[in-house]
């Protein structure tokens, strides 16, 4: 697949294709022409000698600061040297490489003033697969991510680190040599310009939406499967129930709870039981509720991101008219606000996930299971563990959820005295996210033990996907056996499309 990247901007879909799937990326002719035009503009002003912020003084709370004209292509050096001042350990390729096309993408809309060849220096990385170093603290989402960006564009100096193939970093100028690539010389304005913007937040961000987006409809899923096996109801997911309180997400997830529990022998063998109960715990029944919520969040957000795919983040910025204006575009308020946002939707998900694991292992509400599901619980502790596990990691994704875009703390002598810390935000909600996975397969492991204790009773078309993606490595009910590989293994069933791909043949498309 190859990216082509226009004036106009990308997709989200291009941002994991390049990101994930190591996508080839173009520069669209459009594109070339559109950043030589901004240049053009940005050699007049140098011409003409006038001071202009980024172009002619220094930066942040040096910007009243006159730089000689012989002296500005060293300042851009400088910047991109003082600003790579991060510490930690490194970003995840696949955020580096999606923060690098988010720049270019930047620098594409011709509001920056860069020479083509300084988005070409980038494009080479990423085809080149040569992935910059990025430590993972330095970012206040101030002036956009320039810590992290600064690390990417030092790389193309000829200096600073990249991943190597172990993990491990290596010099940078050893990976361009390899490569075949040259390092970059920058020109007035064009340091600034990579390193100002809102990439690396918006690039989380947006993987976040796409991962959320899978792990939203597995947990309709894995909920599905816990209240079948506890010969729950499928009752209060009737469309009509829905219908009544129209909150878009609330129907999706009610109506994919409802479809996956139908054709099930274990929930028709007690449809028309007295003794059954009136009202399932909350939850159950309330589980399109909280996931639905978490839907309708996920699409505000969703909207969020788009919006910044096609905005201009740098500053200062250079207009058509020949202006250069300072601009407060960089500043990530928007996708901090949304990306603590779908944190908190996230935790939630998880923690009404964990509280149907509870009731599936206790013996005196799961509706005539075994303790813990074992079917020898005192000298085996069944699945008991695993639920210490999740309530760990409930407790740390509601840590997680404190909202980080409200922590502000000033930088730069006052002269960026509010920040958003969207950096800081997005990093956390992919935690989150990735917490969201380990508690789903934990609902989906007790669930699947569940629906196997009900033999000889037939589950749903679910239910026995679930189990056959399971069953090999689980095996039958029985001994204690070690844990923590069969988690492993759930959390990669939750993590991929296999398990819900399998149902969708079976019942159709879940949404």
């Amino acid at each position: 697949m190859t990216v082509t990247i226009q004036p106009t901007g990308i997709s989200p879909a291009d941002v994991l294709a390049v990101a994930r799937g190591d996508a080839k990326v173009v520069l669209a002719p459009a594109t070339l022409a559109a950043m030589a035009t901004s240049r053009s503009i940005v050699d007049d002003i140098e011409a003409d000698g006038r001071p202009v912020y980024g172009v002619s003084t220094g930066f942040g709370a040096l910007a009243n600061t006159f730089v000689a004209p012989e002296r500005r292509a060293e300042l851009q050096h400088a910047l991109i040297r003082s600003h790579a001042a991060g510490i930690g350990a490194p970003m995840p390729r696949e955020v580096v490489r999606a923060m690098m096309l988010l720049r270019v993408r930047s620098l594409a809309l011709g509001h920056s003033g860069v020479r083509p060849l300084v988005a070409e220096a980038l494009v080479d990385l990423l085809n080149h697969e040569v992935t910059p170093w990025v430590p993972e603290h330095g970012s206040l989402g101030a002036s956009g991510d320039l810590a992290p960006l600064a690390h990417c564009a030092l790389v193309l100096l000829g200096d600073g680190w990249v991943l190597g193939p172990d993990g491990q970093r290596q010099p940078a100028a050893d990976a361009l040599r390899r490569a075949g690539l040259a390092p970059v010389e920058l020109a007035a304005k064009e340091g600034l310009a990579l390193i100002n913007g809102t990439d690396g937040m918006l690039g989380m961000l947006l993987l976040a939406i796409h991962d959320a987006a899978h792990l939203f409809t597995m947990a309709d899923v894995t909920a599905a499967l816990a209240i079948e096996a506890m010969l729950g109801s499928d009752r209060p997911f009737l469309p009509e129930l829905h219908a009544i309180r129209p909150h878009p997400g609330q129907g999706v997830s009610a109506t994919n709870i409802h479809r996956l529990l139908q054709h099930s022998a274990v929930m028709d063998s007690h449809r028309d039981d007295v003794a059954h109960a009136v009202q399932d715990a909350y939850s159950m029944r309330c589980a399109p509720q909280v996931a639905g919520a978490a839907r309708d969040t996920l699409d505000f957000v969703r909207t969020v991101a788009g919006r910044e795919l096609l905005s201009v983040v740098d500053n200062p910025v250079v207009l058509p008219d020949g202006r250069v204006e300072s601009t407060g575009n960089f500043h990530g308020a928007p996708l901090g606000f949304a990306a603590d946002f779908l944190a908190i939707a996230a935790a939630e998900v998880g923690a009404i996930a964990e509280r149907r694991v509870d009731r599936l292992l206790d013996v005196t509400r799961s509706r005539d299971l075994p303790a813990f599901l074992s079917p020898d619980a005192g000298v085996n502790s069944g699945l008991m563990i695993a639920q210490y596990t999740a309530a760990g990691i409930v407790a740390e994704n509601r840590r997680l959820a404190a909202p980080a875009s409200v922590d502000s703390l000033p930088t730069s002598g006052m002269q960026e005295d509010h920040v958003s810390m969207g950096w800081a935000a997005t990093k956390k909600l992919r935690t989150v996210l990735d917490n969201l996975t380990s508690l789903l397969a934990v609902e989906l492991l007790s669930a699947v033990r569940g629906l196997q204790l009900r033999a000889p009773l037939t589950p749903s078309p679910a239910g026995r996907a679930a189990i056959a993606a399971l069953g090999g490595a689980i095996g039958e009910p029985g001994p204690d056996v070690f844990l923590a590989p069969l988690i492993e293994t759930a959390r990669e069933v939750v993590a991929t499309a296999t398990l819900r791909a399998t149902v969708e043949q079976e019942i159709g498309e879940l949404n």
